[in-house]
């Protein structure tokens, strides 16, 4: 048998592995594979997950017992010391020799840490590997432990120094970001999109310091700064170094192997060295002049070592490699595809920016304005899989192509359907898995469903950025084959929401059990308890008291858990509008006992650090004022904000407090799929921002011109227009009928935003149910909604009321205890929750 040696065992030379040992011909060959951790391959794309739980485990690619059972001897902890080609032999640092006859170098790189003097101090780490966040780790803690407002810097923003970033601030430090050039992410981002990035960031808790060249690192043997220039210091505890990477070429240097002028072991497209019996691949191999640090070119390199190695030399690496790439970074989309930069002279931008909801989208398209050539996507990158896609395989684009990347309601326009693809478009890049290969495979009978496709093909479980064009694919394919295509709630009822909520309501359903009894199987779980409860609460107004133990967290304890174990208050408020009086009491009960007090977006004063046994003396206190639950805990009605309209302001066009007012007083403990929000304008001014709502209200000459689905959030959408000039009258009539439908046909966790852009038909079909009675329901939606209104119930006056219900409102189940292992720390003469170690 042949022997192959992988030196290198993170992503790129396991993925090696992998596809090996899928060929017919990995009989004829021995696999060895070098690692110098001491653990199998893991996913260092996803390695800030690490700081959440900190499972490796959960980060490996395969565990060990994988690499035995398809013959592959896996050694960890050792390293490669050095190459003998002409002996075709590696010689390891434990000095033990083996021989090849292929050689394969997955290496990778190695962080950059700049030659600053200092550096070497004890508190600066590099963001690297899993042991490299052990020991941040436990320095943080350290410092937490000696001082509570610990500051920890992060060396360089780019993508891992921004992720980096967002790490300091989950372990309880004050987070600095520290980049040497005038904008984040310069090489993927323009300066308009930094900016609206950088805006994100900054309202999170990140502190970006730009243009800044760090000269020395201060502290005598512990770093307690960095300074930059004369008089220009930054105070920190901690740094982490993340300026970029080197390729790990020390090997190939040392054996004779040709080596670019900044490093990097040159291949060509067979990813061979300048020896043939010695391959390169990931960021260790230059090819085309160029170190590719993206997961999937190096997942083609080693598909394509495979292929050379087993004999199909036809299979080449291409010349141009698709640098695009779409990420999840600290909560907030970042995407760049095709030429994200491009001179005027070789095509136009067009740009929507809305630094308000921090969102930025641009795209490049030719001179003759048909082919798309690139873009960025700050915000919201939701289209980014489609836009790409057009790029890629040079599809046609609308004649005014800014309906790509405006708003539906600006005049944007959806993309069509995803089945227009081509079979050739890659949808996987990572995994080189095309449209046909999901698409033939379902219409050739090979594949059911999307696990199917999901486990043969491996599409969604690199990056995961292209599964929601997957299940796009697998459930339009299935459609055109004439197929049922519906979302189960779970395994324990096989309905989708809307077929579950019927069951119940005809049937006359009381109580999840019966439910479960008659349209499920099993015990039920955390995933359809939740939902019947919704589904219940929608169709008879029942509380969240009712049947406590299928509630979420927070419904049961009418009370939204912190990060700490307390609980927050939150009382409606509204409108916004509260006496004095109120005001007052809300005082008195934060300094009784001892919460922490915010005004909230929403027009309320949010109270923060009751322990679980305080809420029913809080709650008595403050309904005794007149207040009652706010619902924030709940899938509900929040809030409906209001400017001051014309009761007070000279450009109000109407009285909006008092109508907000009614409204949210009408729709008040409305449960429904997701939470809802809603806003009144009394002019177009917007002051009450009612078009970033699930349904929002702005006063114009006539009436009210009503909005509906849109949201804020991490994919904020403008609301849509449905009717113009309504007075009040027909404004609750047509509400009614929106939200009831709504509320009837929505999937479980959908928004109104989401909900509207998968209804067939979308804002045209919406207006023809609520505003023409297309379905001739209309009349029964009032009617069921109005019962709503009759039936609610103030859940904490309820819970208060009631002995048995109180009994659930302690620490302990066996014992009137009480917690008393809470900490807090001040902060700005209030407190928080001290962070977890």
């Amino acid at each position: 048998m042949k022997h192959i040696i992988v030196v290198g065992n993170g992503m790129v030379g396991y993925k090696f592995c992998e596809k090996f040992v899928e060929k017919s011909e990995a009989k004829d060959f021995k696999i060895t594979v070098f690692g110098e951790e001491p653990r199998p391959a893991y996913d260092r794309v996803h390695l800030s997950e690490f700081f959440e739980n900190q499972d490796a485990k959960a980060l490996e690619m395969a565990p060990e017992a994988w690499y035995a059972d398809n013959n592959i001897t896996l050694i960890t902890g050792e390293r490669v010391a050095d190459i003998t080609r002409s002996a075709k032999t590696i010689t390891t640092a434990k000095d033990r020799e083996f021989s090849y006859d292929y050689l394969v170098l997955a290496t990778g790189s190695a962080p950059f840490v700049p030659p600053i003097k200092g550096v070497e101090k004890e508190g600066v780490f590099v963001y690297r590997t899993i042991e490299d966040l052990e020991g941040m780790l436990a320095y943080a803690a350290k410092l937490k432990a000696e001082k509570p407002n610990a500051r920890a810097a992060v060396l360089g923003g780019g993508l891992l120094g921004l992720e980096a970033g967002k790490a300091v601030m989950d372990m309880g430090l004050e987070p600095h970001i520290v980049e040497f050039a005038s904008k984040l992410m310069p090489r993927q981002l323009d300066s308009r999109s930094s900016q609206v990035l950088q805006l994100k960031l900054e309202s999170i808790g990140l502190n970006i310091h730009l243009s800044k060249a760090t000269n020395q690192i201060l502290g005598d043997t512990c770093i307690t700064g960095m300074e930059f220039g004369e008089d220009d210091v930054l105070d920190v505890d901690m740094l982490v170094v993340s300026a970029g990477i080197r390729p790990r070429d020390e090997l190939g240097k040392n054996c004779g192997l040709e080596v670019g002028v900044r490093g990097g072991i040159v291949v060509n497209n067979n990813m061979q060295t300048s020896d043939e019996h010695i391959y390169a691949i990931g960021e260790i191999a230059l090819y085309n002049q160029m170190i590719y640090g993206l997961v999937a070119p190096g997942y083609d390199m080693a598909g394509v070592a495979v292929d050379q190695i087993i004999g199909k030399i036809q299979s080449l690496m291409p010349d141009d490699i698709d640098m695009s790439t779409k990420l999840k970074l600290i909560g907030v989309d970042v995407a760049s595809f095709g030429e994200p930069f491009m001179p005027a002279s070789k095509g136009h931008s067009i740009i929507f920016e809305n630094k308000t909801q921090h969102l930025y989208k641009r795209i490049n398209v030719s001179l003759d304005g048909k082919s798309l050539l690139g873009g960025i996507l700050v915000g919201d990158a939701s289209d980014y899989n489609m836009l790409h896609q057009m790029y890629l395989n040079g599809m046609a684009i609308p004649e005014d192509p800014s309906q790509l990347i405006l708003p539906a309601s600006e005049g944007g326009s959806s993309f069509g359907s995803v089945l227009d693809l081509p079979d050739t478009a890659q949808v996987c890049s990572c995994e080189s898995v095309s449209k046909g290969d999901i698409c033939c495979s379902i219409t050739d009978g090979e594949f059911q469903n999307l696990g199917d496709v999901i486990t043969n093909t491996k599409a969604t479980t690199g990056c995961g950025g292209c599964k929601p064009m997957v299940v796009d694919l697998v459930n339009e394919t299935l459609k055109s084959l004439g197929k049922e295509v519906k979302e189960t709630i779970c395994e324990h009822f096989n309905f989708s929401r809307q077929e579950l909520y019927d069951l119940i309501k005809i049937n006359k359903v009381p109580d999840y059990q019966e439910a479960l009894n008659l349209f499920g199987e099993g015990h039920g779980c955390e995933t359809c308890k939740p939902l019947v409860a919704s589904i219940f609460a929608t169709i008879t107004m029942e509380t969240a008291n009712r049947q406590p133990v299928i509630q979420d967290t927070n419904d049961r304890f009418l009370a939204n858990i912190q990060r700490n174990g307390t609980y927050s208050v939150v009382p409606r408020v509204a409108g916004g509008e509260i006496t004095p009086q109120q005001l007052i009491v809300i005082g008195e009960v934060a300094k009784k006992y001892d919460l922490y007090t915010k005004i909230t977006g929403g027009q309320r004063i949010d109270l923060f650090g009751a322990q679980i046994h305080e809420l029913p003396m809080i709650w008595k206190e403050l309904i005794d004022a007149g207040f009652e639950s706010g619902h924030a805990y709940g899938k509900s009605l929040r809030t409906v904000k209001s400017c001051v309209g014309s009761t007070w302001c000279r450009y109000g066009m109407h009285e909006s407090v008092t109508f907000a007012i009614d409204i949210e007083n009408r729709y008040r403990g409305l449960r429904s799929p997701h939470k809802l929000k809603g806003g009144v304008s009394g002019c177009i001014r917007e002051c009450a921002e009612a078009r970033g709502k699930d349904f929002g209200l702005i006063a114009v000459d006539g009436g009210w011109n009503l909005y509906v689905c849109g949201n804020g959030g991490a994919t904020p959408k403008h609301a849509v227009l449905l009717a113009e000039q309504l007075d009040d009258e027909t404004v609750v009539k047509y509400l009614d009928r929106f939200l009831m439908y709504y509320i009837r046909t929505a999937g479980p966790l959908v928004r109104t935003a989401p909900w509207l852009d998968k209804l067939e038909g979308g804002i045209d079909y919406l207006k023809q149910v609520v505003i023409e009675d297309s379905l001739g329901i209309a009349e029964e939606l009032e009617t069921e909604m109005q019962g709503l209104v009759n039936r609610y119930e103030c859940e904490w006056k309820e819970a208060i009321e009631n002995p048995e219900m109180m009994k659930r409102f302690k620490h302990f189940v066996n014992s009137d205890d009480t917690d008393d292992n809470l900490e807090f720390v001040p902060m700005r003469g209030q407190k928080m929750p001290k962070q977890w170690a």
